[in-house]
């Protein structure tokens, strides 16, 4: 059974060099293993308010977002279920703001602490939590007497069920300063307008991989992949499925810098999908096109880095 969930985490750390780390608890699949604290992002909950959230419930400390330092995915195998569990993580840099440093009350850890860089080592790091402090990468501890898993979540109160998507676009530009966009085909939400490059994850897929699939597939340039430059969020609690049907839908979107350093002239490799166009586009030919709101954030993201 494969089974997807997102989540926001935060690297803390005090004027003594040491990083915040809560330790998973018995009600956990990984009992024993530590983490840096965050969680699970809620329907329609933008990933930087779930990390303060989190950190908050956890550890009793107010802190702020400052920066987004990386972008993961990986699979937990949990063979007392059957399950794949594929977890696509958000990783913030956090600022201290004030509260008093206490462990969460019957919660998903039991234990809290400042933890000084020679201590790492001793540790049983979650695999995102160990690359992210420059740790070796072990296999996590599942527990092998686990509960039956969690029943889906609600519906919304107007009763449409409910969708969670995780995905990643290209902020993909050519020598020349181009912006490569695609045109949303005809039937799917904001049809007509330009887009860019990119779409969901898939099971098992890191972020930057998927998304470079995603730009060959449909646009046919190979792309070098650069940093992060965006996370956002967006719900429709009125969307309609792909077969028709009203859906509650929220998306997380990556926006990564790329560059395509030998454009040849875009084509759609896959007609048959979302997207039915591919072009470069000079910043000020695209003034005069519809774009979506995620072409929208690029342009702000790339004012702003001039």
């Amino acid at each position: 059974m494969q089974t997807r969930r997102i989540g926001a985490y935060g690297v803390l750390t005090d004027d003594a060099g040491r990083v915040l780390l809560t330790r998973s608890s018995a009600l956990s699949d990984v009992v024993g293993t530590w983490y840096l604290p965050g969680g699970g992002v809620e329907h329609g909950e933008a990933p930087a308010d779930t990390v303060v959230r989190e950190v908050a419930e956890e550890t009793g400390l107010r802190v702020a977002v400052t920066g987004v330092r990386d972008v993961v995915s990986d699979v937990l195998a949990i063979p007392a279920r059957g399950q794949r569990l594929h977890t696509d993580r958000v990783l913030y840099d956090l600022r201290l703001l004030g509260g008093e440093l206490r462990a969460e009350v019957s919660g998903s850890t039991d234990l809290v602490r400042w933890v000084a860089p020679d201590e790492l080592p001793g540790l049983r790091l979650m695999p995102f939590a160990a690359a992210a402090l420059g740790q070796p990468v072990r296999a996590p501890w599942v527990r092998p007497d686990l509960p039956p898993a969690e029943p889906a979540p609600e519906p919304s109160p107007d009763g449409a069920p409910r969708g969670q998507r995780f995905a990643a676009y290209a902020v993909a530009t050519d020598p020349a300063g181009r912006l490569l966009l695609t045109r949303i085909s005809p039937g799917y939400p904001g049809a007509g307008r330009w887009h860019l490059p990119g779409g969901g994850v898939d099971h098992g897929e890191q972020p930057g991989q998927g998304l470079l699939r995603e730009l060959r597939e449909e646009t046919d340039q190979l792309g070098v992949l650069g940093e992060v430059i965006d996370v956002s969020s967006h719900r429709d609690p009125a969307a309609l499925g792909p077969e028709g049907y009203p859906l509650d839908w929220h998306a997380v979107r990556v926006l990564y810098r790329v560059q395509v350093p030998e454009p040849t002239r875009p084509r759609v490799m896959d007609p048959d999908n979302s997207t039915d166009a591919a072009e470069w586009f000079s910043p000020t030919r695209i003034a005069d096109h519809a774009i979506t709101d995620v072409v929208q954030r690029a342009l702000d993201a790339l004012s702003s880095s001039r």
